[in-house]
């Protein structure tokens, strides 16, 4: 399928789409990342291009080249594709409230001051608690890591700052699991990746697949660059399944999942048919994931109406500098990387690893775009990429009506 086949299913200018394709050969070519999948959506179609190597350099074999359904290291994606959907069902199901105090459900986390902090806190980075701790280089036992995190102090006044705080999603995902009654990777499994396709997605990559894993950086450690082991340190060290980051998956899988968020909760119907067009690197492709006429509605649901809605909703106003929905990063905000042609209604997310996810409801669209940027190290980024790559696919949409 070539790609201008694929721009006119797609409903975008071709220029644009393009446009955005160069920006990702750049930012290879000069050594930002080995590779990059580029996923969009837009009015229920998807198309994506896929660039260079998931591993140019790898322990045995060949570099394998990048395709459509490498499996990235999403890094902190997890947290709104993860641990978000799991805490928004539970209030959906009166388990909890976004007033609830995490301490009341993880009593550990009362010491050092924490006992007023509030779920709804903890999804929008407000709780107080610190961005990051050093749990991997002590020896300590997983008990010992799980205990300094739940009894840290405080780092500054709950509700007066955003603070970006990995140790809060690390308690939201220890919430999930209390009440739940299961590990985070199985809860997410059965209630949000399976219901909607997401059939890559995991919390536990599986070696039988490492072929299929773009990696990351170099470990000492592991004598090579990790592939199909999670980047994150703290995350690694407690085995991977964690509340804050360890999701690996693809691009298509991301955008079934963005696809819901546009859908205000709902299941998107099945996909009519295969995307094979995009196996090769560089190659793109398109596919339906839901007919005009079935986006209407949807029997089954992720989150409620109330849910989705409630959590693009502005959570922050009253601090300087801060826009954010509960758990997403809203237009206008200092962690904003929708670009410049994005409307005020754009929401998203990034990861470390080079990752993000940015989706537009104004234009019916969603982007997507999965590289290993710290492949060399954690110098390169990506920062310029996104918005290059945001304001040429918006840019592109013809009409948005």
């Amino acid at each position: 399928m070539n790609r201008n086949e694929g721009a006119e299913r797609l409903g975008l200018d071709m220029n644009g789409l393009q446009a955005a394709c160069a920006a990702v050969n750049r930012a290879i070519d000069a050594g930002i990342m080995p590779g990059a999948v580029l996923g969009v959506l837009h009015r229920g179609e998807t198309w994506f291009y896929a660039a260079g190597f998931a591993d140019p350099d790898p322990k045995q074999g060949e570099p394998a080249a990048v395709h459509k359904d490498t499996l990235y290291d999403c890094a902190s994606i997890t947290k709104v594709a993860v641990t978000l959907p799991l805490i928004l069902q539970l209030v959906d199901e009166g388990r909890i409230t976004l007033s609830t105090k995490a301490a009341d459900i993880v009593p550990a986390f009362g010491a050092s001051g924490k006992m007023a902090i509030t779920v709804g806190e903890l999804l929008t980075h407000t709780s107080g608690l610190a961005a990051d701790m050093n749990l991997h280089s002590h020896g300590w036992s997983r008990e010992q890591m799980w205990d300094a995190v739940l009894t840290s102090s405080l780092s500054s006044e709950p509700g007066k700052s955003v603070v970006y705080s990995d140790l809060g999603y690390l308690t939201l995902g220890r919430i999930a699991e209390e009440l739940l009654q299961m590990p985070l990777d199985q809860a997410v499994r059965q209630r949000v990746f399976e219901p909607l396709g997401m059939l890559d997605s995991t919390l536990t990559p599986s070696l039988e697949q490492l072929g299929r894993y773009a990696a990351t950086e170099y470990d000492e450690e592991f004598q090579g660059h990790l592939c199909g082991v999670v980047h994150d340190e703290k995350a690694r060290a407690l085995g991977g399944v964690c509340g804050h980051t360890g999701l690996f998956a693809t691009a298509g899988d991301l955008l079934r999942y963005v696809h819901m968020w546009l859908l205000e909760g709902a299941v998107p119907a099945p996909s009519g048919q295969t995307d094979e067009g995009a196996a090769a690197a560089g190659a793109s492709s398109s596919a339906r994931i839901q007919s005009p006429a079935a986006r209407a509605s949807s029997p089954a649901r992720i989150l409620s109406l109330a849910a989705a809605r409630t959590a693009i909703k502005p959570h922050t106003a009253a601090i300087p500098g801060a826009n954010r929905g509960l758990g997403w990063v809203l237009k206008g905000d200092r962690m904003d990387a929708s670009g410049d042609w994005m409307s005020e209604r754009a929401y998203g997310h990034t990861g470390f690893t080079g990752t993000s996810l940015w989706i537009d409801p104004a234009y019916d669209l969603a982007v997507v775009l999965l590289t290993n940027r710290v492949y060399g190290g954690r110098s390169s980024s990506v920062k310029e990429l996104r918005v290059q790559v945001h304001n040429a696919i918006t840019g592109a949409v013809r009409d948005p009506n």
